[in-house]
This record gives structure tokens, sequence and C-alpha cells, in this order.
């Protein structure tokens, strides 16, 4: 249950035909800014629909931060979507076990669908604020670390910046590993 392929890419998670691709969603689960709203725009109402059976059913105060939950994708390539609920950046306190959290939920919850491939975006570090360079080195040492059956994960940065900078964290961190 080790021995996960991670690849580095840049461009639209929104487009990447995998089995499953991560949802940097909020609490509601139901849509947002930045991926979140990509991927619900591009996933159509079958998402929504089933986000609010899930907030109806499971978590009427909204997911927790740090879990997942896997939908289907409705329009996607894919064939989930694996909604977790990222930390917003906090300078006086330590949430980083809890972005560590989101991937391994993920994966834990990709395992439970049966997914051979998945894609990530940058968790929280987006809206949520979280610095670039230090949500690079969470996702990819968590993904190294965690057991999955999952084959191959890949981490989807949207622009060429927090690309080149991922390649160089990734080269800097295989030095170390």
């Amino acid at each position: 249950m080790t021995g996960m392929d991670i690849e580095l890419a840049q461009g639209d998670i929104t487009t990447w035909a995998v089995d499953a691709i991560v949802n940097a969603a909020n609490h509601t689960l139901l849509g947002g800014g930045g991926v979140d709203g990509a991927i619900h725009r591009a996933g159509g109402r079958a998402i929504v629909d089933e986000c609010r059976l899930l907030r109806a059913d499971h978590y009427p105060e909204g997911l927790p931060t740090g879990e997942a939950v896997a939908t289907t994708a409705g329009d996607l390539p894919a064939r989930w979507v694996i909604h977790t609920v990222g930390p917003t950046w906090a300078r006086t306190k330590d949430k980083s076990d809890l972005l560590r959290s989101c991937y391994r939920t993920s994966l834990a919850v990709a395992d439970e669908v049966g997914a051979g491939s998945i894609a990530f975006p940058l968790i929280s570090a987006g809206v949520y604020r979280w610095p670039e360079e230090d949500a690079i080195v969470q996702a990819l040492t968590t993904l190294r670390s965690t057991p999955t059956a999952v084959r191959t994960a890949t981490l989807v940065l949207y622009d060429e910046a927090t690309y080149r900078l991922a390649e160089q964290v990734a080269a800097r961190l295989g030095e170390q590993g």
C-alpha cells in the first residue's frame, strides 16, 4: 500500500481525466470561490445535489476542517470528486496538521471508492492564504508518507509561478529524502 507515484502538473484541475479529483471545498460543500467554484461549475448540478444530500444526512453543521467525503463528478472527466476543507492560514496558530489531514483523509476516501489515480489542487493556498511554499511542502511530504492503494497522485498547480516553485520544493525535498 505504498509506492505511489507523485507528479506535478500545471493546469486546470477540472480537465483532469483521473479517477478522483480533490476539491478544496468550504464547510458548506455548496461551492464558492477559486477551485471550489470552478469544480462545482464544471461538474454541474449532480455535484451540488449530492452535496446537499450529504449536508442534510451527514454534515448538518458542515464538513469539518481536515475531513474528506466523495461525491459524483457530474460532468467532469473524473469519476469522483473528493471534497476536503482546508484550514485558513493563521500566523499565530499552527494548523499544519489540519492541512496534512486534508491529504491523508482524501487518500483514505480515494481508497474507499477504489480510485487508482487522484489529482489534488494546492489546498488552502488560495483564498485561505496559506503560504504557497509551505503548502507545497505539506502536500508533498504527506503524499509521500501516507499509506494508500492509489497508484498515482498529481498535484495540479494553477499557474506557472506556483508550478515552478513546486518543482524547486520537490527537488529540495528529494535531496533530503
